[in-house]
């Protein structure tokens, strides 16, 4: 089984994709109207020129029949063998030639430069290229006038064929790169996540003895203030529990001050205060009585900081003068938390939440450990948005 490399690029968005695919297939149905175009001249009685037309349509489809059902590997050497089966036949069997196919040899240098990029090894590019180089011939009849021509056009198609070549290989290394990169990132997430919970386990444990010691100091003078204690215990150790079976994979590697589990809304708060020191920074906070009552398990806590943090950052960096607005909410039983700014006040380079920058992978990576969810991307009018639901221990109880 011969297993493809995934494009790990950025993807693009589902409008955009669609578009460039319409791009795409009206570009070939051109080219392939002007296949027939120049066949009227050399139309005769033994259809010679229908083959590379057909040829042409069945390279196209293969272009675009999704992995799930062919893979590209599979494609590739199916247009290939027909290809190069089509170009023998008509090179042996006709008398009279036409066109060979431009249609043909665009779809196979499109699917050359895929396997480049995605096959590990891609040796079915030999006969790809091949078949490309060599298509021209289909229009020599044995004259040595048509054979110059030939030459030409081979010679041109093997300049495309390298060409094609090197964008998917140096392709096929940006996907690398990006792919470490991202993992990178998602590591370094799960090291920081690590070392969170070493302290909020540290807490935790330490409460657990304390409790524990003082049940065995008043066991003795006043006994029925045992069960409360023990309730205590038995809350703390699950909590630790839960929080270790969902987070603990590394140990802690990296030394930080750490944060005071049950400030959270106070911390965001100087977040937000220290975002609009700048003089073109300015920002809201708005947080519903809901989930200032909601109970926060510690990881998830230290989450959505680090998700408000970024998201302040970012917006600091890549959309100056913007508004920047944080919501926090407890609808359906989750606490939201979205950020989202205005457009900038002047365009930037990169754009809010930059293409081929890793923060929000880093941020999902960190959402999904925890049991949330999160999306990220453009607003309407240009500015960005972040949000994401996370789990919560207890639910406040309205009725009260």
């Amino acid at each position: 089984m011969h297993n493809e490399v995934p494009d790990e690029g950025p993807a693009l968005p589902r409008p955009a994709r669609h578009a460039l695919t319409a791009g795409l297939c009206g570009a070939l149905l051109l080219v392939w109207l002007l296949d027939l175009e120049s066949s009227d001249g050399i139309r005769d009685g033994d259809n010679n020129w229908i083959p590379p037309l057909v040829a042409g349509a069945v390279a196209a489809l293969l272009l675009f029949i999704p992995d799930r059902y062919v893979s590209l590997h599979r494609r590739c050497w199916i247009a290939a063998v027909g290809s190069l089966a089509l170009t023998a036949t008509m090179l042996l069997t006709t008398e009279v030639k036409g066109n060979w196919g431009v249609l043909e040899s665009i779809c196979l240098l499109i699917l050359l430069g895929r396997a480049c990029r995605r096959i590990p090894v891609p040796a079915v590019a030999v006969p790809l290229g091949f078949a490309v180089i060599i298509g021209p011939a289909r229009t020599f009849g044995w004259d040595p006038e048509e054979f110059t021509s030939v030459l030409t056009f081979s010679f041109l198609l093997t300049f495309a064929t390298g060409g094609v070549i090197g964008l998917g290989s140096y392709l096929r290394v940006l996907d690398s790169r990006r792919a470490r990169a991202v993992e990178s990132v998602r590591q370094g997430e799960r090291l920081e996540l690590a070392r969170d919970l070493h302290d909020f386990v540290a807490h935790h444990v330490t409460g657990i003895v304390v409790q524990a010691n003082a049940a065995r100091a008043i066991r003795d003078t006043a006994p029925e203030k045992i069960d409360a204690i023990l309730t205590d215990i038995h809350d703390a150790g699950t909590e630790t529990l839960d929080s270790m079976r969902r987070l603990v994979r590394v140990l802690r590697e990296v030394d930080a001050p750490p944060r005071r589990h049950g400030a959270l809304f106070s911390e965001i708060a100087a977040l937000v205060s220290n975002f609009c020191t700048g003089e073109d920074q300015r920002a809201t906070l708005s947080v519903a009585a809901a989930a200032r009552s909601a109970r926060l398990a510690p990881e998830v806590e230290t989450s959505v900081h680090r998700l408000v943090q970024e998201s302040l950052t970012n917006a600091r960096r890549h959309a100056p003068g913007a508004l920047v607005s944080v919501r926090i909410d407890l609808p359906d039983d989750r606490l939201r938390v979205e950020v989202a700014n205005t457009p900038p006040a002047e365009r930037t380079a990169l754009p809010v939440g930059g293409h081929g920058g890793f923060g929000v992978v880093g941020l999902r990576e960190r959402v999904s450990a925890v049991d949330g969810t999160m999306e990220a991307g453009a607003t309407p009018d240009g500015g960005w948005r972040i949000a994401a639901d996370f789990p919560v221990l207890g639910v406040p109880d309205s009725s009260t």
